[in-house]
């Protein structure tokens, strides 16, 4: 990769027995593909898959691939990253979930660089000082510093999913006052069983019905995890995970 880098940047693929080749002990095999790409050619990436010969003298298709490719479109899957015949299919990671973070206080940031790394996640953070936020932020994270974030909500997709904890309780309470009149796919809130049924009570009382406000998920992570930051942040993680990959079992199950 180093001497690609460097300057020779062919596309090369290797092949290697990881007990005899490497000294491994779990045994098997792995096949390498070293290419290139440069910040042109990403921006340049406009479908969702990549298909390609990993040797250059390879140009002709197989009908393998052709197969493949015609059979994801036929039942509407996505295709995984694989070596076929001599050509890589491999599609593009891009964000498709947007999560928007209310709060950039010990929970906030905990969220933020647990979910951060991964590629389904689009994360918008807001809070109410540029000083709120950390020095450094994660790659992919767009902070929007604002003193009334409430104004905010109306600029936030219907499908982003929410996580509201602020410093303080009034905001809370604003922000899921207004997110539930914007709309959006889900909305979790900081807080106890106490915060929990005072909110439902203080919701209902500016017009929303017990059906819109049972939306909220409070207290969000898993309470036997704890209630560190980190911890919170596990849980919560492991929440969105497990929205996505049954969504993708669903899928996979209606083709």
């Amino acid at each position: 990769a180093r001497q690609m880098l460097s300057g020779d940047k062919s596309r090369t693929l290797s092949h290697h027995a990881l007990g005899p080749d490497l000294g491994q002990c779990c045994g098997g095999r792995v096949s390498l593909l070293f290419e290139t790409f440069d910040a042109t050619q990403v921006s340049g990436l406009s479908t969702k898959t990549i298909v390609r010969p990993a040797a250059v003298d390879n140009a002709n298709m197989p009908l393998s691939v052709k197969r493949v490719l015609a059979t994801a479109r036929s039942r509407g899957t996505e295709l995984k990253p694989q070596l076929l015949d001599g050509w890589m299919i491999e599609p593009i990671l891009r964000p498709t979930r947007h999560i928007w973070i209310w709060g950039a206080g010990h929970v906030g940031r905990a969220l933020v660089h647990t979910l951060a790394p991964l590629p389904a996640f689009e994360i918008t953070w807001i809070d109410t000082a540029s000083e709120r936020f950390p020095s450094v932020i994660p790659d992919g994270v767009t902070t929007i510093p604002q003193p009334n974030p409430a104004d905010l909500v109306q600029h936030a997709p219907h499908t982003a999913e929410h996580l509201v904890l602020t410093y303080s309780h009034a905001l809370d309470l604003e922000l899921c006052h207004r997110l539930l009149g914007r709309g959006f796919s889900s909305l979790g809130l900081i807080g106890s069983a106490t915060k929990r049924a005072r909110f439902r009570k203080r919701l209902a009382e500016l017009g929303h019905g017990p059906e819109h406000i049972a939306r909220i998920t409070c207290p969000i992570g898993d309470p036997n995890l704890g209630k560190h930051p980190q911890q919170i942040a596990i849980g919560v993680a492991q929440a969105l995970i497990s929205t996505e990959a049954t969504g993708q079992l669903a899928k996979d199950r209606r083709a």
